[in-house]
C-alpha cells in the first residue's frame, strides 16, 4: 500500500498520549485533527487542526468524524454509539467501535474474558451500592475485595480496596464490579500491535510498580524481571486476548502474576499506554509510531528493546493545585541516559500525571536507582 499522506487522521482526545503520537506524525508530515474538551490540552498546539468539544456528545463526535478519513482514540471515555454510526456510514474507526464498547465497560470486559476462557480473577457485577451492600450483609460476598466502577475510571480513580464497612460507604453509587483479592507477586503489561492486513506483533513484557496510595503506575521496568517461561506465557496470553477481540490498532494487556505463578488478565486498553512510554527511547519502534503504522495499515516496526530502561511517572505534589511549577529540573537534565518528557499541562493537582522520565542503562538495577533519585529530586507543584 502507498503511504498516503493526504489522508486525515482524527484522534478523539488531546492529552499526553495524543501529544506523543503527534511527535511522530509531524516527523512524517501527516495531517492530524484533534477533538478534546480542553482547548489548552497538550495536543492542541501541535496538530493540524484542533476542535474543542465533548467526547461523550453524540453530535460532536459525529461532526468531527465527518471531517477525517481515519478515526482513532487516545482515551476510552467517548461516545461509542457515535463511533458505530460513523462506521456504518463508511468511516474507518480503529480500534473498532465494538472493541471500544467492550473495553470502556469493565463489567463487559470481565464477561468477555469469561466467555472466551481467558484467565482472570473471579468477579460479580452489581447495578449499584445498595445491591452490593445487601450482598455483603447476606454473606454472599465477603470483605476484603476490590471494587471497580464499570465505567469512566482512569489512573487509579474508580478503583478501591474495600477492607471494612466504612470503606463500603465511601464508594460511588454506580454500576460496578467486585473482584476477589488476589495475592499478587508482580503486575505485568504486554503491548500488542495489529493491522488490517493481518500482521500482529507483541512488545516484550514489562513490569509495572504501583504507588500503594494512589494506585497509579509509578515505575515501569523493561524488560520485566521474570524468567523466560513466564515471559512467554504472558506474551502468548496477551496475543490470545488481541486475537479474540479481533482488534486493529494497539492493545495494552495488564496482567497479574499471582503468588502461585498464575498469570491472570486484569484489564486492557485499546490505545497507547503508560506502561510503554519507555519505548520512545528504549525500543526500536515507539508505541506511538506503531499506532500510526497499524491504523495506516503499514508494515509494523521492530518491537525489540534497544537497552534496559526504567520509566518513572512525574505527578503533582500533595497540596498542589493551580498553575504548574517544575522545581529542580536542571538537576536531572544533564545526566547520562536520562530522557525527560513534560506533557505541557498548564495546571497541576495532586497525583495528576504531568510528565515522565525514561532512564536507559544496560543495568536495570542502576536504572531503577537513578529513576528513584529523579522521582525525589523533581518537585511538581503550583504557584502559591
Amino acid at each position: 500500500m502507498m503511504f498516503q499522506e493526504n489522508r486525515i487522521i482524527g484522534i478523539l482526545g488531546g492529552g499526553q498520549l495524543g501529544k506523543m503520537v503527534l511527535d511522530v506524525a509531524n516527523k512524517w508530515g501527516l495531517q492530524i485533527y484533534i477533538l478534546d474538551p480542553n482547548d489548552n490540552c497538550p495536543s492542541s498546539k501541535l496538530c493540524s487542526k484542533f476542535f474543542q468539544g465533548d467526547l461523550m456528545d453524540f453530535d460532536t463526535v459525529i461532526n468531527f468524524g465527518k471531517m477525517v478519513d481515519i478515526l482513532t482514540i487516545e482515551i476510552e471515555n467517548i461516545n461509542a454509539e457515535a463511533l458505530k454510526f460513523l462506521e456504518s456510514n463508511g468511516l474507518e474507526v480503529l480500534p473498532q467501535s465494538r472493541v471500544i464498547e467492550i473495553i470502556q465497560d469493565k463489567s463487559k470486559q470481565k464477561e468477555f474474558y469469561n466467555n472466551n476462557q481467558i484467565p482472570t480473577s473471579s468477579y460479580k457485577i452489581f447495578t449499584g451500592k445498595n445491591e452490593l451492600k445487601e450482598s455483603v450483609s447476606k454473606g454472599e460476598i465477603s470483605i476484603p475485595f476490590i471494587w471497580k466502577a464499570s465505567r469512566m475510571g482512569y489512573d487509579g480513580y474508580g478503583v478501591n480496596k474495600i477492607s471494612n464497612n466504612k470503606d463500603l460507604e465511601k464508594i460511588d453509587d454506580c454500576h460496578c464490579i467486585v473482584e476477589e483479592l488476589i495475592s499478587i507477586k508482580k503486575e505485568l503489561s504486554v503491548m500488542i500491535a495489529s493491522r488490517k492486513s493481518g500482521e500482529l506483533i507483541n512488545y516484550p513484557v514489562v513490569e509495572m510498580e504501583f504507588n500503594s496510595d494512589s494506585n497509579q503506575v509509578e515505575y515501569i521496568l523493561s524488560p520485566a524481571k521474570i524468567n523466560n517461561d513466564l515471559k512467554s506465557d504472558a506474551e502468548e496470553l496477551a496475543i490470545e486476548v488481541a486475537k479474540k477481540l479481533q482488534i486493529t490498532g494497539m492493545l495494552a494487556v495488564e496482567m497479574f502474576l499471582t503468588s502461585e505463578n498464575e498469570i491472570l488478565v486484569n484489564e486492557v486498553a485499546p490505545r497507547p499506554h503508560n506502561s510503554y512510554h519507555f519505548s520512545i527511547e528504549g525500543s526500536y519502534t515507539s508505541q506511538f509510531e506503531q499506532l500510526l503504522r497499524s491504523i495506516l495499515d503499514m508494515p509494523l516496526g521492530s518491537t525489540k528493546i534497544i537497552e534496559a530502561s526504567v520509566m518513572v511517572n512525574l505527578v503533582g505534589e500533595k497540596g498542589s493545585n493551580g498553575p504548574v511549577i517544575y522545581k529542580n529540573f536542571d538537576q536531572i537534565i544533564g545526566l547520562e541516559g536520562v530522557n525527560p518528557h513534560i506533557y505541557g499541562k498548564f495546571e497541576t493537582r495532586f497525583n495528576r500525571k504531568m510528565g515522565h522520565v525514561t532512564v536507559i542503562n544496560e543495568n536495570i538495577n542502576e536504572a531503577k536507582k537513578l529513576a528513584k533519585e529523579i522521582k525525589e529530586t523533581i518537585i511538581i507543584t503550583s504557584k502559591k
